[in-house]
C-alpha cells in the first residue's frame, strides 16, 4: 500500500482504478523562416480557429456547469485577445525570423513565470490559463489534438488544463488527481462544481507506473492511497456511504428555498474564512455566504494586502457564487487574533481593548482600502457588507459616512461598484440593549453568539479555567436574541445568527419560533438544518 498526499481541491471519495493521461506530443523545435509575414498570417489563421474552438467550450461549458463556471472560457478568449501576447509572438517571429509554433511557447513560458511570480494566489493561478490557450494554438498549428474522452476511473495527471477537465466524459471519470495545480485553479473549481472528487499537488516521482492500480482517492484528506489494504477499503466504503446518504439529502433539497413546514423562508448561508471553503459551500447548496471572515487575508500576510489584492480574492468568491448574497465581513482583528505587522500594543484585556471596528475607525487608510476592494467586487455579484464590534449609533454613522467617502472616489475614478446593503454585528450586550436605535442604521443584523456569550456571562472563551462558567444556553443569551429579532422586524431589516449556536440543530426549531430570518453556519451543518427547517412550523 503507498500513499501520496496532495490537497484536497474537491470533496469526495472514491475507489477505482487509475488512468494515467498522457497529453498529446507539443515538442516545439525552432527553426529559420523566410517567409516572415506568412508565418504571422499563419499564426492569426490559427488562433481564430482558437477562438472559435472556445466559443464551443464556453456553450458547452454553459450547459453542463453553468454561466458562473463557464466564464473560464470567456477569460480564455480575453488572454487569446490580449494585445501584449500577440504582440511578443508576433515580435518574436519577425524578430528572430522563426516558426509561430516556437514564439507561442517561448510567450507562453514568458507570460506564466510572470504570474507564477506575483505574490496572489489568484493571479498565480493564471498561468496554467495561458499554458492552455498557447498549448490549443501549438496544437492546431501542428495538427495535433489530444483526444480524451476515453479516460475513466481515477484520472492522474501532471496538470490538467479547463478545456482538458471539462472534455472528459464525466459518467466515466470519478476522480482527478494532479501532480501540479492550485486550488485556485479553474480546474479545481470545475471539479467542484461537477462534484468530482479531486486532489491537486500530490506530489510522486513517477505516474506510469500506477496505470491500472487499484486506488483510493479521498478529496477530503488529498490522499490518493495506492493498491490500499482491506482496513483502508473498509473505511473508504464507511465514508462512501456516508457521503452517499448526504448526496441524496441534498438531491432532494438541491435548488430549492429553504422553507418551513408552513411558508416561511429562511436563509441557510455558510460561514467561511477563505478560498478553500468555496467547494464545501457549493457542494452543500448555500444559500449565499453569511460571514466571510476577511481577516484572513492579513493574518496569511507579513505586509498589509493590497486593495487589489483583497479585490482579487473578494471578487472570486463573489463571482464563485454565481448571484448568491456574499457578506463580507469587514477586519476583525485584535483579542485572540493578533498579526505583528500591526504594531498593537499589548492589552491588560484585549477581549474589550482595541480590536475590530475600533481599529477600522481610527485606522481610516487600512479601513478604505478594504471598502474600495469590497465595493469593486459588488459589480460581479450580490454583496453585503458587516462591521463588527459595534457598540453605539454614532460608530454606525462614522462607518456609514467613510463608505460614502469610498462610493464618491470609485465614482470619480469610473470604477464600477454597486450599492450594497450594509449590516451589524450584534455582539456586545450594548449593542444587543439599543438593537432597536441601531435598526433605524442599517439593512440587516447577524447575532454573533460566541462573543455574545462571552460579554453577557463574563466569561473569557479563550480561557480553560472558565470552561464550566460558558454556558452556550443561558437564558439571557436567548432573550438577548429574542430582543434583537423583534427590534430588527420592527424596524423592516432582517436578522442572522452567524456563530456557533446558529449551527446547532437542537437550536434550529426554536430560532425559527423567535423569528430569526438567517442561520449562517459552517458549511457541513447546512444541509441538517435545511432538513429540519423543512419539518419544523413557525407557530
Amino acid at each position: 500500500m503507498l500513499t501520496f498526499t496532495g490537497k484536497g481541491a474537491a470533496g469526495g471519495i472514491v475507489i477505482g482504478r487509475i488512468s494515467v493521461y498522457k497529453k498529446g506530443a507539443k515538442a516545439v523545435k525552432r527553426y529559420h523562416v523566410t517567409d516572415i509575414e506568412k508565418e504571422v498570417s499563419r499564426f492569426a489563421c490559427c488562433r481564430a480557429k482558437a477562438e472559435k474552438e472556445l466559443e464551443g467550450l464556453y456553450e458547452q461549458a454553459l450547459k453542463e456547469i453553468g454561466k458562473s463556471n463557464a466564464a473560464i472560457f470567456e477569460i480564455h478568449k480575453m488572454m487569446l485577445d490580449d494585445e501584449d501576447y500577440k504582440e511578443s509572438i508576433e515580435n518574436i517571429i519577425r524578430s528572430e525570423e522563426v516558426n509561430c509554433e516556437y514564439a507561442v511557447s517561448v510567450t507562453a513560458d514568458n507570460f506564466a513565470q510572470m504570474f507564477l511570480a506575483m505574490d496572489d494566489e489568484y493571479m498565480k493561478a493564471r498561468a496554467a490559463d495561458v499554458r492552455d490557450i498557447s498549448e490549443r494554438i501549438i496544437s492546431i498549428l501542428q495538427n495535433n489534438s489530444t483526444d480524451n474522452t476515453h479516460m475513466k476511473g481515477i484520472v492522474l495527471a501532471d496538470d490538467l488544463t479547463p478545456s482538458e477537465t471539462l472534455q472528459m466524459d464525466k459518467d466515466k471519470v470519478s476522480a482527478f488527481v494532479t501532480v501540479g495545480g492550485s486550488l485556485n485553479s479553474h480546474t479545481a473549481i470545475l471539479a467542484r462544481t461537477m462534484n468530482i472528487p479531486a486532489i491537486i499537488g500530490c506530489k510522486m516521482d513517477s505516474m506510469e507506473e500506477l496505470d491500472g492500480k487499484e486506488a483510493i482517492a479521498d478529496g477530503f484528506s488529498g490522499n490518493l492511497i495506492v493498491e490500499p489494504d482491506e482496513d483502508a477499503l473498509v473505511f473508504a466504503r464507511q465514508k462512501i456511504m456516508e457521503e452517499t446518504e448526504k448526496r441524496n439529502l441534498l438531491e432532494s433539497l438541491k435548488g430549492k428555498e429553504s422553507i418551513t413546514a408552513d411558508g416561511k423562508k429562511i436563509k441557510v448561508y455558510a460561514n467561511i474564512g477563505g478560498l478553500s471553503d468555496l467547494g464545501s459551500v457549493l457542494e452543500n447548496d448555500a444559500g449565499g455566504i453569511g460571514l466571510f471572515r476577511s481577516e484572513f487575508l492579513y493574518l496569511e500576510k507579513n505586509s498589509f494586502p493590497t486593495e487589489e489584492e483583497q479585490f482579487s480574492v473578494y471578487r472570486r468568491v463573489v463571482q464563485t457564487m454565481g448571484g448568491k448574497e456574499v457578506i463580507i465581513r469587514t477586519l476583525d482583528i485584535g483579542a485572540d487574533k493578533k498579526i505583528d505587522y500591526f504594531g498593537l500594543a499589548e492589552e491588560e484585556n484585549p477581549a474589550l481593548g482595541y480590536r475590530a471596528i475600533r481599529i477600522c475607525l481610527d485606522r481610516k487608510d487600512i479601513f478604505k482600502t478594504q471598502l474600495r476592494a469590497i465595493y469593486r467586487a459588488s459589480s460581479y455579484g450580490k454583496v453585503g457588507i458587516m462591521f463588527p464590534m459595534i457598540t453605539s449609533v454614532d460608530e454606525v454613522r462614522k462607518v456609514k459616512k467613510i463608505s460614502e467617502e469610498v462610493k464618491r472616489e470609485l465614482k470619480a475614478q469610473n470604477l464600477p461598484f454597486e450599492d450594497v446593503e450594509l449590516g451589524i454585528m450584534i455582539e456586545t450586550p450594548a449593542a444587543a440593549v439599543i438593537s432597536d436605535d441601531l435598526a433605524k442604521e442599517v439593512d440587516f443584523f447577524s447575532i454573533g453568539t460566541n462573543d455574545l456569550t462571552q460579554y453577557v456571562l463574563a466569561a473569557d472563551r479563550q480561557n480553560p479555567k472558565l470552561d464550566n462558567m460558558f454556558e452556550e444556553y443561558h437564558p439571557a443569551i436567548f432573550r438577548l436574541i429574542e430582543h434583537v429579532v423583534k427590534n430588527a422586524h420592527e424596524n423592516g431589516i432582517w436578522a442572522g445568527i452567524c456563530g456557533e449556536l446558529g449551527g446547532d440543530t437542537t437550536l434550529t426549531e426554536r430560532f425559527i419560533k423567535m423569528g430569526v430570518d438567517e442561520l449562517s453556519v459552517s458549511p457541513p451543518n447546512i444541509l441538517p438544518i435545511r432538513k429540519i427547517i423543512s419539518e419544523c412550523t413557525v407557530g
